[in-house]
């Protein structure tokens, strides 16, 4: 009697877990994203800018800077960036922004060039992506 007491719960315990595990498999497969959607859903995680400026003869800020999509699926383009400019104290002197109308591929980098009128105090400026589309 005893080993049929054993037996019956061996089978019971086993029988409960398979199907926890069942019921685990299907919630991991509905909450599932794929990489494409993950990227196309978080376009500004995946594409930095760097670069930086000088001036030209005629007292225009001259901005060099690269596009780079760091994602492994999703080709974006149209990107946004916004260009701040600061004094040397750190204050916000302009802001202004520019739009890639590139198809960036991923893991490549498209270069842009602007020029802009800024305040003659300007000494840094950084890059911020506001969207991008895919």
């Amino acid at each position: 009697m005893k080993i049929f007491l054993s037996i019956f719960t061996t089978i019971l315990l086993l029988t409960a877990c398979g199907g926890a595990q069942k019921d685990a498999d299907k919630n991991y497969e509905n909450s599932k994203e794929s990489i494409e959607q993950i990227e196309q859903k978080n376009p500004i995680k995946f594409i930095t800018v760097d670069g930086d400026k000088k001036k030209n003869l005629i007292g225009q800020t001259v901005v060099n800077a690269d596009v780079h999509n760091n994602a492994k699926m999703v080709t974006y383009k149209d990107v946004d960036v916004k260009i701040s400019f600061y004094s040397k104290t750190g204050a916000v002197l302009e802001e202004d922004h520019e739009t890639v109308y590139e198809n960036i591929a991923p893991g490549t980098s498209v270069h842009f060039k602007s020029k802009f009128f800024t305040p003659k105090s300007t000494d840094s400026i950084s890059f911020k992506v506001v969207e991008a589309k895919f």
